[in-house]
């Protein structure tokens, strides 16, 4: 551990580093020891760093994009000296296994500064258009352009699944659009991220453009969403919060990005490499337990391939090791909190239940930390509890299917559409069905996604998509400038 348990760690608000009277406890779910105390911010903490991002928002969104963007490359270029001594920090207070954290939960932070360090133009002009005469005037040439300005202040609340690389996909756009933000991390663990806002102080950001506040509980997170001073909330998380902070943020008309929960379909076709399909569907388990939206969590397989399917995955969930996240050969670790280990627990319970069968897993490790074994359920129907809820956990369901058409409507029976996935021999028609799917993303015969593309979801899986210029989009308001043509 390269870490002090008794560090001290400070809320920042209008460029000054502001201590707060309580704490709290920051468990690192591994072995359940204490990692740092983070502090507890007030409402009224809150509310300063709205009114502090509003007073700095007039002055920083006049500053040309070419020099918001440069201040974000001298960033990239601190971070990477610096963001590496964060891993273990990383590590212990989400329980990440230190491979997830230092080839995922850091690198892709440095890779969302370095894009938008690059300005680009989000400016369009419109074609002229010929009007006829009106009563608004005589006929003639109409010219327009559009132009992209910031939202304003925005509220940057996270998830505590990918705390570092989910604040940077926010607050990277959002700075290089002119906007003024406000970071809130998910209570679970938010050192890390406290320690990153520190680099990023140095980086010499005008005082109010970046500001920090930490909570354990809900209240100072809704008092952004309620305060008239914040236009924007950019929200990563389940879409039971997702849906609450659009009622209250609805008030003040807050515009929205949410990326919320996500229930991942995996569709396997009879003549797809099964083999392949499998790795991809392990990484379920293997990476971050599970504890990521786009996870394919469940698999919807051709009856013809069925068992080979099943019996290639309870092989592929023996031969991971589950155990301590700081061994390099660990591949399973503890899920982030007691409460979430119950949770997931819970569900397999009810699953079975109501009729799934365990075909691996089901149980936790006799062991200190909030682990639960890699989990394959099977025996279920496409409507089951188990099949529709997100576990956010090391669970994979399976259900199979006869003909292409059904697999679609099951892939589809969902409360969420967030990433899905096509397992098929013949590309072609491997993005044929994708295009069928109800998702804002899908793979083909493969698990990764191209770091331009837009990011977002379907129905219950959040509002808006960021990523690449997506991500400028985002962050910013559309207005329309008309003029007569001379």
């Amino acid at each position: 551990m390269s870490f002090n348990v008794d560090e001290d760690y400070k809320l920042l608000i209008g460029g000054e580093w502001v201590p707060t009277s309580a704490r709290y406890d920051i468990i690192d779910p591994n072995t359940t020891e204490v990692v740092g105390h983070a502090p507890e911010a007030s409402v009224q903490q809150a509310n300063d760093a709205a009114s502090a991002a509003k007073g700095a928002l007039k002055s920083w969104r006049a500053t040309p994009m070419a020099e918001r963007c440069a201040l974000l490359g001298k960033a990239a270029d601190l971070l990477a000296r610096r963001l590496p001594a964060l891993a273990p920090l990383v590590q212990a207070e989400t329980g990440s296994t230190i491979n997830v954290a230092e080839t995922m939960q850091l690198p892709a932070c440095l890779e969302r500064f370095n894009y938008y360090r690059n300005p680009q133009d989000v400016d369009e002009p419109l074609k002229p258009y010929a009007l006829g005469a009106t009563a608004l005037g005589p006929a003639g040439l109409q010219n327009a352009m559009v132009y992209r300005q910031p939202v304003g202040v925005v509220a940057c609340i996270t998830p505590y699944n990918f705390p570092i690389t989910n604040i940077a996909g926010k607050i990277a756009p959002a700075l290089a659009m002119g906007n003024t933000v406000i970071i809130k991390p998910a209570p679970q663990d938010p050192l890390a991220v406290i320690r990153f806002v520190e680099i990023l102080d140095e980086v010499g950001f005008p005082p109010g453009v970046i500001n920090l506040i930490v909570g354990s509980g809900p209240d100072a997170g809704s008092a952004l969403v309620d305060s008239k001073l914040v236009n924007m909330i950019s929200f990563t998380g389940s879409s039971l919060i997702g849906t609450r902070i659009i009622e209250q943020g609805g008030k003040t008309m807050k515009r929205n990005l949410m990326e919320l929960g996500g229930k991942g379909a995996l569709i396997m076709t009879a003549d797809c490499n099964v083999a392949n399909a499998v790795t991809a569907i392990a990484s379920v388990w293997a990476f971050h337990s599970g504890q990521i939206c786009t996870a394919p969590t469940r698999v919807i397989v051709h009856r013809s391939i069925y068992q080979q399917t099943v019996d290639r995955l309870v092989a592929a969930a023996k031969a991971l090791k589950v155990g301590d996240a700081r061994e390099r050969d660990t591949l399973v670790g503890p899920l982030v909190t007691k409460t979430q280990r119950d949770r997931v627990v819970a569900l397999i319970e009810r699953g079975v239940a109501e009729g799934a069968t365990v075909a691996v897993g089901g149980d936790v490790p006799d062991r200190v930390g909030y682990f639960v074994n890699p989990t394959l359920l099977v025996d279920v129907k496409p409507d089951d509890f188990v099949v529709q809820e997100e576990f956010f956990g090391p669970v994979v369901v399976i259900v199979p299917f006869d003909d292409e058409d059904e697999a679609v409507d099951i892939a589809n029976n969902s409360d969420y559409g967030l990433f899905s996935y096509v397992w098929c021999g013949d590309l072609g028609r491997g993005l044929s069905i994708a295009r069928q799917l109800e998702s804002g993303n899908v793979a083909v015969n493969g698990v990764q996604s191209h770091p331009q593309a837009p990011f977002g979801g379907f129905k219950m899986s959040g509002v808006g998509r960021d990523r690449g210029v997506f991500g400028l989009h985002a962050y910013s308001e559309v207005q329309a400038v008309n003029w007569p043509a001379v």
